[in-house]
């Protein structure tokens, strides 16, 4: 809803502010500008990305208008990570096999499917934890090995966002571009009635507007809301680096789970009592 809200405050302010200044929007609507800027903007995209990177990008815009709350998933992470260190601390690592081997029909897993039904952090889970029932890994060569993952995984996320800014970028140079066919377009008609030359030049500075109020009004905030989304998304991952890390190196199951709670964003990190609870409560339960 945040995201909608700012949506709005931009287009009511900088559309109102135009018609306070004795502006008609009647004027802003030209249909061949904004051709030529989408057009030029959407081109841009599919020529310089992959169609998977233009894919994920589309993917990204959809969950940051969505904005989900992160603090079911969070407590579902430490909860899970928690159940899954306690049953190796009373089975062994060889009683996380039918659960990594089969995760869709784990009862362990299938208690969290707010974690289940993220495909990256589910991923990145099983792996880890099927490289640490391989045995013979210290926990410096483990910590070097998420380490490179997690900066592989972030650098391949942040690419959407990355093309995402640079089109962003380029929309004043779009804009520019729609404007100076514009003008050509009035040079041409210089022999006419002189309220037609007005009409042609106010159409080629809307195509200066456009690109200027896509670049800083929707594409670059845009932008900067996804790599947002992809540093929370990679938090997560940190986290469970960190529990596991904690657990190879012989901590408890609930001081593993608080190393990786305090990783966490702030808005999203619950307190050692809060923690605590929750994993009371559902060995309650």
């Amino acid at each position: 809803m945040q995201k909608q809200i700012g949506i709005a405050v931009v287009f009511i302010c900088v559309l109102g502010g135009f018609m306070m200044a004795g502006g008609r929007l009647i004027a802003l609507w030209q249909p061949s500008e904004m051709i030529i800027i989408l057009g030029a903007a959407a081109g841009s995209l599919i020529i310089g990305n992959s169609k998977e990177g233009v894919h994920e990008m589309w993917v990204q815009v959809k969950e940051v208008m969505r904005a989900k709350p992160l603090d079911a998933l969070c407590k579902e992470l430490l909860l899970l990570m928690h159940h899954l260190l306690e049953e190796t601390r009373q089975k062994g690592m060889k009683a996380l096999d039918e659960h990594v081997e089969n995760p869709q029909q784990s009862s362990v897993f299938l208690a969290y499917p707010g974690v289940t039904e993220n495909p990256l952090l589910m991923g990145f889970i099983i792996d880890n934890l099927r490289l640490m029932g391989m045995g013979k890994v210290s926990p410096h060569e483990f910590d070097t090995l998420l380490e490179q993952e997690i900066m592989a995984i972030e650098e391949e996320m942040l690419k959407p966002a990355h093309a995402l800014h640079k089109t962003g970028e380029a929309c004043p140079g779009f804009g520019i571009l729609a404007a100076v066919m514009g003008i050509i377009i009035t040079m041409q008609q210089l022999d006419g009635p002189l309220g037609g030359i007005g009409v042609h030049v106010a159409a080629a500075l809307v195509g200066t507007f456009i690109g200027i109020f896509l670049c800083y009004c929707l594409l670059e905030p845009t932008s900067s809301a996804m790599e947002d989304l992809v540093r929370r998304r990679i938090s997560q991952l940190m986290c469970v680096k960190s529990i596991l890390l904690a657990q190879l190196r012989g901590k408890s199951p609930l001081v593993a789970v608080d190393a990786g709670r305090k990783v966490l964003d702030p808005d999203v990190k619950p307190s050692f009592i809060e923690m605590e609870e929750w994993i009371t409560s559902r060995a309650v339960v």
